[in-house]
């Protein structure tokens, strides 16, 4: 039990680095894929990537399914292990997989048959809706090899082991980058497939990522060990995952509803403006991606302390948490800030969309400075199995706050405008966040000293 006298008495510091460093530098891989992935298809044309903007709510909620699944998989497992029961956190990733396997069949069926009509929920631009529906088919239809290997990332995570998943983001991700031009491009003896090259990249890289962390789950030499001779069906184990995943999948179905609608009020003005949209989109994924790696690190540290009754250690991690978060974003917001024209020109030379996405990205980076501390608030909700605030959080942040916001500032003062509901949402819901942080802690103090 190596890796849980370590996790109880580590310098937290050294610890939540060791932890998180993996995770980082896999999320800021992927964040590079995502933006790449766009400005090869940025190449071809305005409207390739506006399609491919529309496609981003779909995208989200496939991630959402299966990161929020993932939260609670992790978090039930890390608290398990904290408690000594080995056993059963190895019947809670069997219990994973088997979901995951579902999930990725759903995915299949709707893509093969609603393509085109879930594009049209966003669109009545013709030629949106077929390039869009061309991606996001083959997209669904892989949906498995997207479940696979994030549901198996968190099975690892869980146990403190951050290592092997990122080697999976790696592998997926820079198979991912490699691939795209030879498919999208047609370039030496693959055919030219355009934004469905794309598609079919991104699966085949995350066919073969799934594949090797498959391999690391079933090798047999991890804390979890999964045997599907011995599997033993236990709904109450789908219950735990789900009342911390629940809520989780609910947060980022949440996002993707937002994205969805802003992108259903921007095209009351141009498919330039979705395009705009869309960069920014990719380009904050460096921004934010960095702040999800360290939460892989931060949130078995905080769910296994908080199984072993260690308040001190969990408020430390909060701490360097948030200092670690806070300087990714601000980061970030000085990058927006200086270089916003010349992050446009990568993906596309239009002047007008130059115009437009600058505009965006100075607006719309003004959040950085707390949207770190938001997030690391919502993971902690997560890590001590209270989900449903999380929910709470990302409600008033994304839907009540700024989808009117949106609409309201965009009838007022235009488009120039609309991007400022971002800034102003997430800074109206900074405050009510800190007042629920602080009544939680005091709430985990009592619930720690009487367990």
């Amino acid at each position: 039990m190596a890796e849980e006298i370590r996790l109880e008495s580590d310098n937290i510091l050294s610890l939540l680095v060791k932890l998180s460093i993996p995770g980082i530098v896999s999320m800021f891989i992927q964040a590079l894929y995502n933006v790449v992935d766009s400005i090869w298809i940025g190449h071809l044309s305005k409207e390739a990537l506006a399609a491919l903007s529309l496609t981003f709510p779909v995208q989200i909620i496939l991630i959402a399914i299966a990161v929020g699944t993932g939260i609670g998989v992790t978090s039930l497992i890390s608290r398990l292990i904290g408690q000594g029961k080995l056993e059963r956190a190895s019947n809670v990733a069997e219990h994973a997989l088997i979901i995951a396997t579902f999930y990725g069949g759903a995915g299949f069926i709707t893509g093969l048959f609603f393509s085109e009509e879930i594009l049209s929920l966003f669109t009545n631009d013709p030629l949106l809706i077929d390039l869009g529906s061309q991606y996001i088919r083959i997209i669904l239809i892989g949906s498995t090899a997207l479940s696979i290997p994030v549901i198996s990332n968190t099975i690892l995570r869980g146990e403190g082991n951050t290592f092997i998943p990122m080697v999976t983001m790696l592998i997926g991700s820079v198979l991912n980058i490699v691939l795209d031009p030879f498919f999208i491009f047609g370039w030496w003896m693959f055919p030219r497939l355009e934004i469905e090259g794309a598609a079919i990249a991104t699966v085949l890289s995350r066919a073969i990522s799934g594949t090797f962390i498959l391999y690391i789950l079933f090798r047999g030499d991890n804390l979890i060990k999964i045997n599907f001779n011995t599997f033993k069906r236990d709904s109450t184990i789908v219950k735990d995952i789900y009342a911390v995943g629940f809520p989780s999948i609910i947060m980022q179905v949440i996002a993707s509803f937002m994205v969805g609608s802003v992108n259903i009020i921007l095209a009351g003005y141009s498919s330039v403006a979705i395009a705009a949209m869309g960069i920014y989109f990719r380009l904050q994924s460096f921004v934010l991606m960095p702040v999800f790696g360290l939460n892989q690190g931060y949130m078995p540290i905080i769910g296994y302390n908080y199984g072993h009754k260690k308040p001190e250690r969990i408020k430390k991690t909060m701490k360097y948490g948030f200092a670690v978060a806070f300087l990714f974003t601000m980061v970030g917001f000085f990058i927006f800030q200086v270089f916003p024209g010349e992050l446009v020109r990568l993906f596309n030379e239009s002047e007008e969309l130059v115009e437009i996405g600058t505009h965006a990205l100075r607006a719309i980076s003004y959040l950085y400075p707390v949207v770190g501390f938001s997030i690391i608030v919502s993971v902690t909700f997560q890590a001590f199995g209270k989900g449903f605030r999380s929910l709470v959080i990302s409600l008033l942040r994304q839907v009540f706050l700024i989808l009117p916001l949106a609409y309201w500032f965009g009838k007022v003062g235009g488009l120039p405008l609309l991007w400022y509901a971002f800034p102003v949402s997430e800074v109206v819901a900074f405050g009510f966040i800190m007042m629920w942080f602080r009544y939680t802690l005091r709430e985990v103090d009592v619930e720690v000293q009487n367990k």
